[in-house]
């Protein structure tokens, strides 16, 4: 028990990159260096994260210690992965809500906001590549984001992708006319009921919205935006565009998992009990999947069946991460100066093996001298 808090610890305090740099570092500790998994070990427990909803990495973290520790390991590994983040973006927001409003904080966000927006692009980019395999596969994620667009709910359009692709594989015929038809008639004409509606601030919503995020969000982590989007910005009208893109920029220049980005959005909804409801909610349906999941490892990943659910809702999730950076990349990129940021910082992400967190710290310096050189 003692050796996965420790190591958990240090790795929440120090894996910057987003899920696929802490599943390497967390591979190269626990294989290569402590071997206490094999290889193909590791690729079962991988495996396995991919087929349930949430934070990839905290739920690979989750596994480990289970392996290593028995049951008590399962909330050690987890609980000492998140916790860093956890302190580090309460510590961020209470700067951001005290001075956020400061000439200055306006001016570093000014340069951030476009450099998470290249960040959010390179992540869809390289996750398509992955996740888009066949004129299939793409024909459901064109048809979802057309969807999204028009305003379907996004649960629906993670459902009907992944059960289109799994009826259409299961019958033995994959063409792209097919998949498209399945995606619409499966989402139907579901629609966000409350989009556009306002509600009074509740504790108890809010923690709500994070189990739910929690429990059906596939994908990689930037997809949280795409939810964040809808339920807080769109349906609630707790958060505007600008304040959920400073939410992300403080999750992605902090270690640990993306998802600390609810303990950010807690804290300036509700103060601090907000923020530590919105943490253990987003994160707990994670607790939850793993513990019931981790005994059926072996059988899930040789399933062509989960396998086929897992690629229908990879493609949709994908589709809501390109509409939910279109929207938020218009609040972010306002003149010529911050679409030159976006536009270098996309080009050193897809060039170089550069950390986007060294991005996010440049951005903001390139916001600071612009503003104070009266450039913008």
């Amino acid at each position: 028990m003692l050796e996965v808090v420790t190591l958990f610890l240090r790795l929440g305090c120090t894996a910057f990159g987003g899920p696929a740099a802490h599943i390497a570092m967390m591979r190269d500790e626990v294989v290569r260096r402590r071997r206490w998994l094999t290889d193909q070990e590791f690729l079962d427990l991988l495996g396995a994260t991919n087929l349930i909803p949430g934070p990839n990495s905290t739920e690979m973290a989750i596994h480990v210690g289970v392996r290593r520790a028995g049951r008590p390991g399962l909330a050690a590994a987890g609980a000492a992965f998140i916790l860093p983040a956890a302190a580090i973006v309460m510590g961020l927001s209470w700067a951001y809500v005290r001075y956020g409003a400061a000439p200055e904080a306006g001016w570093v966000l000014y340069g951030v906001r476009p450099v998470i927006i290249a960040v959010v692009v390179q992540a869809l980019w390289a996750l398509g590549r992955t996740a888009v395999r066949g004129p299939t596969l793409a024909a459901v994620g064109t048809v979802a984001l057309a969807l999204y667009f028009r305003g379907v709910n996004e649960i629906a359009l993670l459902a009907a992708s992944g059960l289109a692709v799994m009826g259409l594989r299961s019958g033995g015929r994959l063409r792209p006319d097919r998949a498209a038809a399945a995606v619409v008639a499966a989402a139907g004409a579901v629609v966000a009921a409350a989009a556009g509606t306002t509600a009074p601030f509740a504790l108890t919503t809010m923690f709500l919205i994070f189990v739910k995020i929690g429990s059906v969000l596939y994908g990689s982590g930037y997809v949280l935006l795409a939810f964040l989007r809808a339920d807080f910005v769109e349906h609630l009208g707790w958060l505007t565009d600008r304040q959920l893109l400073d939410a992300v920029a403080i999750g992605q220049f902090t270690p640990g998992p993306l998802f600390a980005t609810a303990t950010f959005v807690g804290y300036i909804l509700g103060g601090v009990p907000a923020a530590l409801l919105a943490t253990v909610g987003i994160f707990l349906p994670a607790f939850v999947f793993v513990a019931v999941s981790h005994p059926f490892v072996p059988r899930m990943r040789r399933s062509p069946t989960a396998a086929a659910l897992l690629d229908g809702v990879n493609v949709a999730s994908l589709a809501l991460m390109a509409g939910v950076s279109w929207h938020l990349g218009r609040a972010a990129i306002t003149d010529a100066v911050t679409l030159v940021l976006a536009l270098c910082s996309l080009a050193l992400l897809l060039r170089s093996r550069v950390n986007s967190a060294w991005l996010v710290a440049g951005g903001a310096g390139a916001g600071f001298a612009v503003k104070l050189l009266g450039l913008s």
